[in-house]
């Protein structure tokens, strides 16, 4: 692990280190204005949890153990069933999550895993952490000349975890790319209407004089709720729920969460 750093969140000065060349974020400093270990405890045993720690490992993660996945999928929403970081760590092979002991240790997530976990915590709280790892990356950038962009990461955080349970659960085998876009671009339609209420062609014929797409005219709140949407969904069609479902599901999602995120008065702190 390189030389750490910190940002500071809401009070809180969170560690970030270097761990075979990605940022890992201290899960252990992120959880000190709520509570102890045990809502680390408490967010692992969650079966949403599971489910995305486990695609995650599996996009990721060339050693990760599926057997032992499995097994511990299967207790998830049993009373009993409990998971800590150490005992994830040493069954599924994860790297996504790193655990240390000592006075400079402690439970430490990658970037990905981390700005979810800060969902669990509070919608406000992972704002925050997002824009702070973001002031970071673009001290970084100032001094490496590196090209960061916070709307392209956020997009990337949860893309190839959302196609992948698409093209394992909705894609019919054997087909074309064609149709295989097809199936992406109904989903990708499907979170922009739980989101903005329209599709992406709707927002291109009100929108024809400006390039891009919907998401790129999107404020940072909607670029959050949208990265927690994906990561949703992903659960959502592992568990073959027909789409009008999905679909009524996250929007009730988006709006709790976007009326949380704008009704707070600290938030017009970051625009």
């Amino acid at each position: 692990m390189a030389k750490n750093k910190t940002i500071n969140v809401q009070g809180s000065e969170i560690t970030i280190i270097k761990h075979n060349s990605e940022d890992f974020i201290s899960m252990t400093d992120m959880i000190k204005p709520f509570g102890d270990e045990s809502i680390i405890k408490n967010w692992l045993r969650n079966r949403n949890t599971v489910e995305f720690l486990g695609i995650w490992e599996q996009i990721y993660n060339p050693d990760f153990n599926p057997v032992e996945f499995d097994q511990i999928r299967k207790q998830t929403g049993l009373n009993s069933f409990v998971l800590s970081a150490k005992k994830w760590i040493e069954s599924v092979n994860a790297k996504g999550i790193v655990s240390s002991a000592g006075r400079y240790g402690g439970t430490f997530a990658h970037r990905d895993i981390a700005f979810e976990f800060g969902s669990w915590l509070s919608p406000e709280f992972k704002l925050y952490l997002i824009r702070e790892f973001q002031r970071l990356k673009e001290d970084e950038n100032d001094r490496l000349k590196l090209d960061w962009n916070l709307q392209r990461t956020l997009s990337k955080i949860n893309y190839r975890i959302h196609t992948d349970a698409i093209k394992e659960t909705l894609v019919p085998p054997t087909i074309t790319k064609a149709q295989a876009g097809m199936v992406y671009a109904s989903e990708a339609d499907m979170l922009n209407v739980a989101l903005f209420g329209i599709t992406a062609k709707q927002w291109r014929e009100a929108n024809p004089t400006k390039d891009g797409n919907i998401r790129d005219y999107a404020e940072l709140e909607q670029l959050v709720v949208l990265t927690n949407l994906e990561s949703i969904n992903s659960v959502l069609v592992r568990q073959q729920l027909p789409q009008t479902e999905r679909l009524m599901k996250l929007n009730e999602i988006a709006i709790t969460q976007m009326k949380s995120l704008l009704n707070n008065n600290n938030l017009k702190k970051l625009k």
